[in-house]
């Protein structure tokens, strides 16, 4: 902890506690928790690199704002202002982020974790006084809890670990006590760590040899009862061998052989095993994944065994994705637990052949378990009735350990006669349904394998030679079979089957357009099969209701690789939302649909190519094209309200005539509605293509069109440029001039917006042919106040002035009330270096905008007058109108108006001499330019910075 210079103390780190600066023995205070977090995420890390999303992630978690880039910035440049210039200019910008200098004995974590480690080497040596003494030490550093002050970490895997480390640096340090004969010094201070933690076993087991020790028998046993009733009631353990062995060493000769007694029925279970049913298919030899879920239904199927209550585990998921496979395995993992037997049915639930009721497999289960002589065995006929069955059937099972596996069950009510009442019998359900309406179940839902289990059962199966030789063509292959086991195991089968096949070969049969789910098939293992035992359960159902889930699963197959809520859904259906949330949750619980997030809803890859199968088989064209294109318009009247929300108080032009078949979004705000765009933007494009190619393909404009609020703020990701790209070239083939001179205009104005002028100006000058072409005398006005905006960043203030009078003359003059056309005369003002008229249309338009709330043109007019206002020598007014457009330019995540605003905010500071916050500015603006692909304001920044170099005789 501690840094020696000379002897002196120089500067000290805290983290074992809240945490703490020291200088020279002083503390250094380090305020704001943003700065004190970046502080403490830096030196978790110390001397090493720690990237900026990192920061940003530890900093804001899952809520970071789009400006939290700069933000973090700021932060950075805060915290060095707080640690002075010696400390400071050792946090250092380094690919890909920050990294903190911290010399030896500085950081009292790491000083801790090395005290720690040279304890435990001195423990196991059993040197007691040296390990008790760097115990001591170690414990002596921690002022309480790790970043007790900082919420964000206080719950952290790093702060777990320290904590463990202290516990463990606590029980080696009493051990030593203990070995040293000072069992009566240690005992009041264990009565306190037991009560601190109560399921901590090794101070509990330390205080029991502490008190049988001093004579207090009694009182070591009272601590191992309460102890055992502890961890069953709340872990649902037995506590462990090292607290068992203390616990007989307190017992007494007599209280052992009482043990020793009870333990032989253990013995007898032996053979018990060899007389029970073993009905358990063959164990897959090569499985692989699902490590996690296989030792939570071992460990539930163990605990059964052992008495702590009967277990029925279910295990749901979709077809072929594993689930009898992981049943089997915990199984025969689990057979010496139940040596009364393992039995095992095919309820067939799903797939060919007839569901199993349950008065056949009761009558099944009975006799596999009647022992010779017993009535059953003895000719005596099982009961008729269903119930008298069920309860013959548990009365068996009350004595003994058995373990059931239900595999492929349907429903609950197939379920429920089967299962055990009360003892040691686990019962393990597979089925494509969840069965939430199983009582008392423990359910383990299935997803997907990731990646690297998909990799490793693809090596398993056909050799990692063959995978290992050709990566990309495994990734592609593993894309294809999109973690599902089953058609793992059938590519790996087919690749087994065909040594000569590389998996270049076969990731190419199933790339092949339409093909995949052919090709995913060898013998009796079929993927499509697979997927339609579940869909044809749904489909040929007496239920009307299941019908109908069918028939919406079928038009989500038409929206492919998607997530969608249930607006989009009944948009597609054509059905009232209420009635769509039921067949979607339905669809869910048969594992046909995955719910990633509350009310959000997706198709796995393969069952979304085979939900288009069974769409193209079933429901004529004009079905499918009908259901599509309801939902294409219901997003470009979803789009026209964002449009509306985030543009408010500017002219708009209706350009979507179609009444949306369900409701839409409802937007609190601008920031809201541009949030929402970005979450649909894959449902967006995806949109977009298919209107291209629908019975409707002015759909395609009119959905792009409705994105010009979303590009207000977000033109600088160049998200939407491929949709204007598309929706203009289907405009063009099919004639449509009012289409193009959309197009064109959007394309013209996300130019102007990134600074690629000239091109902005061509295609403004076709979207005018195009609009008076078209006579559409709405878009005539709006092109024209564009290519004033083009000519004013291209200097041209005559240019400028002229298209911004006739769009004054096409308007009839309304310039009082129109802020876009305000803004476009100031800002000629402005070039022209009129800086009181600017000032005046400044103030004029950001009234407007203020009256409407439109934050984005505030922000952008409050830049613009801050630079008015920089001309006229004002300087506090339009620092304080920078401030304010900056602040809501970080709120927004506008990159390219916060890279302006910064280089217009630098040059003020230029002009009034604060060099070093003009400099921030232009290098903050340099910054984020690069980061979004700015080069006209990145040139702007460097231009700023270049005039920091000249002599200090005024302005930029």
């Amino acid at each position: 902890m501690y840094s020696h210079n000379g002897g002196r103390v120089k500067t000290r780190f805290g983290l074992l506690g809240p945490l703490a600066v020291h200088r020279d023995a002083q503390p250094l205070p380090v305020t704001g928790p943003k700065v004190r977090l970046l502080l403490a995420a830096l030196l978790l890390r110390a001397n090493q690199p720690v990237s900026v999303d990192s920061l940003i992630s530890t900093l804001w978690g899952d809520s970071a704002p789009s400006s939290a880039t700069s933000s973090l910035h700021n932060h950075v440049a805060r915290l060095r202002r707080f640690l002075g210039p010696d400390v400071g200019s050792r946090l250092r910008a380094v690919p890909p982020g920050y990294a903190m200098e911290v010399r030896d004995g500085e950081l009292d974590l790491e000083v801790f974790t090395a005290k720690v480690q040279q304890a435990q080497s001195a423990y196991r040596k059993e040197d007691w006084p040296v390990a008790g003494d760097l115990a001591s030490q170690a414990l002596a550093l921690w002022r309480g809890r790790p970043f007790d002050d900082l919420p964000a970490l206080t719950d952290s895997p790093e702060a777990a670990n320290l904590l463990e480390l202290y516990l463990r640096a606590q029980e080696w340090r009493v051990e030593v006590e203990l070995h040293l004969g000072h069992h009566h010094d240690v005992i009041a201070e264990l009565t306190v760590l037991t009560q601190q933690h109560p399921v901590y076993e090794e101070f509990h087991r330390q205080l029991m040899l502490a008190l049988h020790r001093a004579g207090r028998q009694a009182e070591a046993l009272a601590v191992y009862q309460e102890l055992r009733h502890t961890l069953i009631d709340e872990l649902g353990v037995e506590p462990g061998q090292a607290v068992r062995e203390a616990h007989q060493e307190i017992l007494s000769p007599a209280a052992e052989v009482t043990a020793t007694a009870a333990s032989r029925p253990c013995r007898n279970t032996a053979e018990l095993a060899r007389s029970g049913p073993n009905q358990l298919p063959v164990d897959t030899v090569d499985f692989t994944g699902r490590a996690d879920e296989l030792r939570v239904l071992t460990d539930q199927l163990e605990a059964a065994a052992s008495g702590r209550g009967t277990c029925v585990a279910v295990i749901s998921g979709m077809g072929g994705i594993g689930k009898t496979a992981l049943a089997i395995a915990a199984a025969h993992r689990v057979r010496k637990h139940f040596p009364d037997g393992q039995l095992f049915v095919d309820l067939r639930g799903f797939g060919i052949g007839e569901r199993r009721g349950a008065h056949g497999v009761l009558a099944a289960f009975i006799t596999a378990l009647s022992h010779p002589g017993s009535n059953v065995a003895q000719g005596h006929p099982i009961p008729e009735d269903i119930d008298d069955r069920a309860a013959l059937l548990r009365t068996i099972l009350a004595t003994r350990r058995v373990l059931l596996i239900l595999d492929n069950a349907n429903s609950a009510e197939q379920v429920l006669p089967l299962l055990p009442g009360h003892g040691q019998c686990a019962t393990v359900v597979t089925s494509r349904n969840t069965l939430t309406d199983l009582p008392g179940a423990r359910h383990t839902r299935l997803e997907p394998l990731d990646l690297e289990e998909q990799r490793r059962l693809l090596s398993t199966v056909c050799g990692h030679d063959r995978v290992n030789t050709d990566p990309d063509s495994a990734l592609r292959v593993l894309a294809a079979c999109a973690g599902v086991p089953l058609a793992l195991r059938i590519v790996a089968a087919r690749l087994s089957a065909r040594p000569v096949w590389s998996l270049s070969t076969m990731a190419g049969r199933l790339a092949a357009p339409g093909k995949r789910l052919g090709s995913l098939s060898m013998g009796h293992l079929n993927v499509r099969d697979t997927f339609a035992s579940s869909y044809l359960a749904l489909h040929g159902s007496n239920d009307p209701v299941e019908r109908e889930a069918a028939r919406l699963f079928r038009l989500l197959g038409l929206w492919p690789g998607q997530v969608f809520g249930i607006e989009q859904a009944s948009a597609l259906a054509e059905r009232p939302t209420a009635v769509t949330a039921d067949l979607l949750e339905l669809l869910v619980d048969y594992h046909l649909l995955q719910n990633p997030n509350p009310w959000r809803y997706s198709l796995h890859d393969l069952l979304s190519e085979y939900a288009a199968e069974r769409a193209e088989q079933e429901d004529a064209y004009e079905s499918r094209d009908a259901a599509r294109v309801r939902l294409m318009i219901w997003y470009a009247a979803a789009l026209a309200r964002s449009r509306t929300v985030i543009n408010v108080g500017m002219s708009r032009t209706t350009v979507l005539e179609d009444e949306p078949s369900a409701p839409l979004p409802v937007f609190t705000d601008g920031q809201h509605a541009s949030r929402w765009c970005t979450e649909e933007m894959a449902n967006i494009k995806e949109a977009v293509r298919q209107a291209a190619h629908s019975s409707r393909p002015d759909l395609a404009w009119r959905i792009v069109h409705g994105l010009a609020g979303y590009d207000t703020t977000y033109s600088w990701t160049r998200e939407t440029d491929d949709l204007k790209a598309i929706a203009l070239t289907t405009a063009k083939q099919h004639g449509d001039l009012v289409g193009q001179a959309f197009m064109l205009q959007r394309i013209g104005i996300s130019h102007v917006m990134t600074y690629h002028l000239q091109e902005a100006v061509h295609a403004l000058q076709g979207s005018l042919d195009a609009a008076e072409k078209a006579c559409h005398e709405d878009l005539v006005l709006t092109v024209l106040q564009n290519l004033a905006v083009a000519y004013n960043h291209l200097n041209d203030s005559t240019a400028a002035l002229t298209y911004a009078r006739q769009a004054i003359d096409r308007s009839h003059g309304a310039l009082g009330e129109n802020g876009v056309l305000l803004n476009i005369m100031a800002a000629s003002h402005l070039h022209t270096e009129d800086f009181a008229a600017a000032e005046e249309g400044y103030r004029r338009a950001l009234e407007i905008w203020r009256t409407h709330g439109n934050t984005n043109n505030i922000a952008v007019t409050l830049t613009d007058l801050g630079d008015a206002l920089r001309g006229l020598g004002r300087r506090e007014e339009a620092l304080a109108a920078l401030r304010e457009a900056r602040d809501l330019n970080e709120r927004l995540g506008n990159r390219i108006t916060l890279a302006e605003c910064l280089v217009i905010t630098g040059r003020t500071y230029l002009q009034f001499g604060q060099r070093e916050d003009a400099r921030g500015c232009f290098q903050s603006a340099v910054d984020i330019a690069r980061e979004s692909h700015l080069p006209a304001w990145i040139q702007q920044g460097i231009d700023g910075l270049k005039a920091l170099d000249q002599p200090e005789d005024g302005a930029v």
